[in-house]
Protein backbone atom coordinates (compact mmCIF):
# COMPACT_ATOMS: atom_id res chain seq x y z
CA UNK A 1 0.00 0.00 0.00
CA UNK A 2 2.76 2.15 0.51
CA UNK A 3 4.09 2.22 -2.84
CA UNK A 4 0.66 4.11 -4.22
CA UNK A 5 1.06 6.73 -6.01
CA UNK A 6 -0.50 10.34 -3.91
CA UNK A 7 -3.86 10.73 -5.27
CA UNK A 8 -5.46 14.60 -5.40
CA UNK A 9 -8.72 14.95 -4.71
CA UNK A 10 -11.30 17.42 -3.94
CA UNK A 11 -14.59 17.71 -0.94
CA UNK A 12 -17.79 19.21 -1.23
CA UNK A 13 -20.29 19.27 1.58
CA UNK A 14 -22.41 22.23 2.82
CA UNK A 15 -21.56 20.74 6.43
CA UNK A 16 -18.97 22.10 7.66
CA UNK A 17 -18.41 19.92 10.33
CA UNK A 18 -18.85 17.08 8.04
CA UNK A 19 -15.71 18.74 5.75
CA UNK A 20 -13.50 18.91 8.50
CA UNK A 21 -14.64 15.81 10.13
CA UNK A 22 -12.91 14.06 6.29
CA UNK A 23 -10.18 16.62 5.96
CA UNK A 24 -8.77 15.89 9.80
CA UNK A 25 -9.27 11.73 8.62
CA UNK A 26 -8.67 11.70 4.94
CA UNK A 27 -4.77 13.94 5.92
CA UNK A 28 -3.94 11.13 8.24
CA UNK A 29 -3.56 9.10 5.44
CA UNK A 30 0.31 10.61 3.40
CA UNK A 31 -0.80 8.78 -0.26
CA UNK A 32 -4.40 11.86 0.32
CA UNK A 33 -3.91 15.66 -0.78
CA UNK A 34 -6.93 17.43 -0.44
CA UNK A 35 -6.55 20.55 -3.32
CA UNK A 36 -9.60 22.47 -1.42
CA UNK A 37 -13.13 22.11 -0.18
CA UNK A 38 -16.38 23.54 -1.39
CA UNK A 39 -19.94 23.68 0.42
CA UNK A 40 -22.21 23.70 -2.82
CA UNK A 41 -21.82 21.88 -6.04
CA UNK A 42 -21.05 25.12 -8.26
CA UNK A 43 -18.16 25.42 -6.18
CA UNK A 44 -17.25 21.84 -6.42
CA UNK A 45 -17.27 22.31 -9.66
CA UNK A 46 -14.79 25.00 -10.48
CA UNK A 47 -12.38 23.11 -7.87
CA UNK A 48 -12.35 20.21 -10.27
CA UNK A 49 -11.82 22.71 -13.05
CA UNK A 50 -9.19 24.17 -11.77
CA UNK A 51 -7.17 21.55 -10.14
CA UNK A 52 -8.07 19.13 -11.99
CA UNK A 53 -8.22 16.80 -9.56
CA UNK A 54 -7.81 13.10 -9.25
CA UNK A 55 -11.12 12.57 -7.16
CA UNK A 56 -14.05 14.50 -6.32
CA UNK A 57 -16.26 13.38 -2.98
CA UNK A 58 -19.48 15.07 -3.58
CA UNK A 59 -22.62 14.74 -0.70
CA UNK A 60 -25.60 15.15 -2.98
CA UNK A 61 -28.30 17.68 -1.11
CA UNK A 62 -26.01 21.13 -1.48
CA UNK A 63 -27.23 24.58 -2.29
CA UNK A 64 -27.10 26.14 -5.55
CA UNK A 65 -26.07 23.19 -7.14
CA UNK A 66 -26.42 19.70 -6.31
CA UNK A 67 -23.74 17.20 -6.02
CA UNK A 68 -25.52 15.30 -8.95
CA UNK A 69 -25.55 18.16 -10.87
CA UNK A 70 -22.07 18.96 -10.36
CA UNK A 71 -21.05 15.50 -11.54
CA UNK A 72 -22.63 15.78 -14.91
CA UNK A 73 -20.15 19.23 -15.40
CA UNK A 74 -17.26 17.25 -13.83
CA UNK A 75 -17.46 14.52 -16.03
CA UNK A 76 -18.22 16.63 -19.14
CA UNK A 77 -15.36 19.07 -17.97
CA UNK A 78 -13.05 15.31 -17.34
CA UNK A 79 -14.03 12.21 -17.60
CA UNK A 80 -10.81 10.70 -15.94
CA UNK A 81 -12.04 12.52 -12.76
CA UNK A 82 -13.78 10.22 -10.82
CA UNK A 83 -16.71 11.41 -8.45
CA UNK A 84 -17.67 9.37 -5.47
CA UNK A 85 -20.80 10.45 -3.70
CA UNK A 86 -20.89 10.82 -0.10
CA UNK A 87 -24.32 10.84 1.18
CA UNK A 88 -27.01 10.11 3.53
CA UNK A 89 -29.58 9.04 0.59
CA UNK A 90 -29.82 5.27 0.24
CA UNK A 91 -32.75 5.18 -2.20
CA UNK A 92 -33.21 4.14 -5.59
CA UNK A 93 -34.14 7.71 -6.90
CA UNK A 94 -30.84 9.41 -6.40
CA UNK A 95 -29.41 6.64 -6.98
CA UNK A 96 -30.06 6.40 -10.41
CA UNK A 97 -29.54 9.99 -11.01
CA UNK A 98 -26.04 9.67 -9.75
CA UNK A 99 -25.39 6.32 -12.03
CA UNK A 100 -26.94 8.17 -15.20
CA UNK A 101 -24.76 11.74 -14.11
CA UNK A 102 -21.59 9.42 -14.40
CA UNK A 103 -20.82 8.70 -10.89
CA UNK A 104 -18.27 6.55 -9.99
CA UNK A 105 -19.39 5.37 -6.48
CA UNK A 106 -21.56 5.87 -4.54
CA UNK A 107 -21.19 5.70 -0.48
CA UNK A 108 -23.12 5.93 2.60
CA UNK A 109 -21.97 8.46 5.35
CA UNK A 110 -21.93 5.67 7.52
CA UNK A 111 -19.40 3.44 5.60
CA UNK A 112 -16.10 3.32 8.40
CA UNK A 113 -12.67 5.48 7.39
CA UNK A 114 -10.87 2.42 5.47
CA UNK A 115 -14.18 1.54 3.37
CA UNK A 116 -13.78 5.36 2.76
CA UNK A 117 -10.23 5.49 2.25
CA UNK A 118 -9.70 2.00 -0.08
CA UNK A 119 -12.92 3.34 -2.11
CA UNK A 120 -10.40 6.49 -2.95
CA UNK A 121 -8.14 4.45 -4.29
CA UNK A 122 -9.87 1.61 -6.13
CA UNK A 123 -11.69 4.30 -8.29
CA UNK A 124 -8.02 5.92 -9.50
CA UNK A 125 -7.82 2.24 -10.79
CA UNK A 126 -10.43 2.16 -13.21
CA UNK A 127 -13.37 0.16 -10.44
CA UNK A 128 -16.65 1.33 -9.51
CA UNK A 129 -17.12 1.44 -5.66
CA UNK A 130 -20.63 1.07 -3.91
CA UNK A 131 -21.10 0.75 0.16
CA UNK A 132 -23.05 -2.15 0.98
CA UNK A 133 -26.48 -0.92 1.84
CA UNK A 134 -26.58 0.12 -1.89
CA UNK A 135 -25.24 -3.18 -3.40
CA UNK A 136 -27.83 -4.42 -1.45
CA UNK A 137 -30.11 -1.64 -3.37
CA UNK A 138 -28.82 -2.54 -6.94
CA UNK A 139 -29.61 -5.98 -6.66
CA UNK A 140 -33.46 -5.25 -5.62
CA UNK A 141 -34.94 -4.95 -9.34
CA UNK A 142 -37.25 -2.03 -10.20
CA UNK A 143 -41.28 -3.05 -11.61
CA UNK A 144 -40.37 -1.59 -15.31
CA UNK A 145 -36.90 -1.79 -15.12
CA UNK A 146 -35.73 -5.30 -15.67
CA UNK A 147 -38.80 -7.72 -17.45
CA UNK A 148 -38.87 -10.71 -15.06
CA UNK A 149 -40.62 -12.94 -18.42
CA UNK A 150 -37.17 -13.07 -20.26
CA UNK A 151 -35.60 -16.17 -19.67
CA UNK A 152 -31.40 -16.30 -19.08
CA UNK A 153 -29.54 -15.57 -22.32
CA UNK A 154 -25.82 -15.68 -23.76
CA UNK A 155 -23.57 -12.43 -24.41
CA UNK A 156 -21.25 -12.77 -27.14
CA UNK A 157 -18.18 -12.40 -26.31
CA UNK A 158 -17.66 -8.74 -27.61
CA UNK A 159 -21.33 -7.62 -26.12
CA UNK A 160 -19.15 -9.58 -22.41
CA UNK A 161 -16.51 -6.67 -23.03
CA UNK A 162 -18.33 -3.80 -23.81
CA UNK A 163 -20.57 -4.48 -20.44
CA UNK A 164 -17.33 -5.13 -18.45
CA UNK A 165 -16.28 -1.72 -19.13
CA UNK A 166 -19.81 0.02 -18.31
CA UNK A 167 -19.24 -1.86 -14.76
CA UNK A 168 -16.24 0.10 -14.69
CA UNK A 169 -17.93 3.17 -15.48
CA UNK A 170 -16.87 3.88 -19.02
CA UNK A 171 -19.17 5.99 -21.76
CA UNK A 172 -19.82 4.62 -25.40
CA UNK A 173 -16.74 7.07 -26.53
CA UNK A 174 -14.27 5.74 -24.14
CA UNK A 175 -15.36 2.41 -24.76
CA UNK A 176 -15.19 2.53 -28.61
CA UNK A 177 -11.60 3.74 -28.13
CA UNK A 178 -10.61 1.16 -25.89
CA UNK A 179 -11.89 -1.65 -28.31
CA UNK A 180 -11.33 -0.50 -31.36
CA UNK A 181 -14.90 0.24 -32.81
CA UNK A 182 -17.12 3.20 -34.00
CA UNK A 183 -19.00 4.89 -31.11
CA UNK A 184 -22.07 3.96 -33.43
CA UNK A 185 -21.18 0.17 -33.12
CA UNK A 186 -20.79 0.19 -29.60
CA UNK A 187 -24.09 2.11 -29.31
CA UNK A 188 -25.33 -1.00 -31.26
CA UNK A 189 -23.86 -3.20 -28.74
CA UNK A 190 -25.62 -1.55 -25.70
CA UNK A 191 -29.16 -1.86 -27.30
CA UNK A 192 -28.30 -5.58 -28.13
CA UNK A 193 -27.53 -6.02 -24.64
CA UNK A 194 -30.44 -4.43 -23.33
CA UNK A 195 -32.74 -6.14 -25.70
CA UNK A 196 -31.03 -9.61 -24.32
CA UNK A 197 -32.07 -8.83 -20.68
CA UNK A 198 -34.91 -7.38 -20.96
CA UNK A 199 -33.41 -3.99 -19.56
CA UNK A 200 -35.43 -0.95 -20.69
CA UNK A 201 -33.31 2.21 -18.95
CA UNK A 202 -29.47 3.03 -19.14
CA UNK A 203 -29.29 3.26 -15.13
CA UNK A 204 -30.27 -0.13 -14.92
CA UNK A 205 -28.24 -1.69 -17.67
CA UNK A 206 -25.24 -0.13 -15.50
CA UNK A 207 -26.84 -1.22 -12.07
CA UNK A 208 -26.51 -4.99 -14.04
CA UNK A 209 -23.43 -4.45 -15.33
CA UNK A 210 -21.98 -3.21 -11.79
CA UNK A 211 -23.84 -6.57 -9.86
CA UNK A 212 -22.66 -9.18 -12.27
CA UNK A 213 -19.32 -8.09 -13.63
CA UNK A 214 -17.55 -5.50 -11.45
CA UNK A 215 -15.89 -8.03 -10.00
CA UNK A 216 -14.79 -9.82 -12.09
Amino acid sequence: MSSEKIINIIIADDHEIMRVGLRRLLTLDKRINILGEADNGRDAYKLAEYYNPDVALLDINMPIMDGIEATTLIKNLNSNISVIMLTAYEDNNHLEKALDAGANGYLSKNVNSKFLIDSLFLVTKGERVFSRSILNLMQKRIPNDIDEEIPPVRLTKREQEIINFLAKGYKSAEIAEKVFLSVRTVETHRANIMKKLGIKTASALVRYAVINYNAK
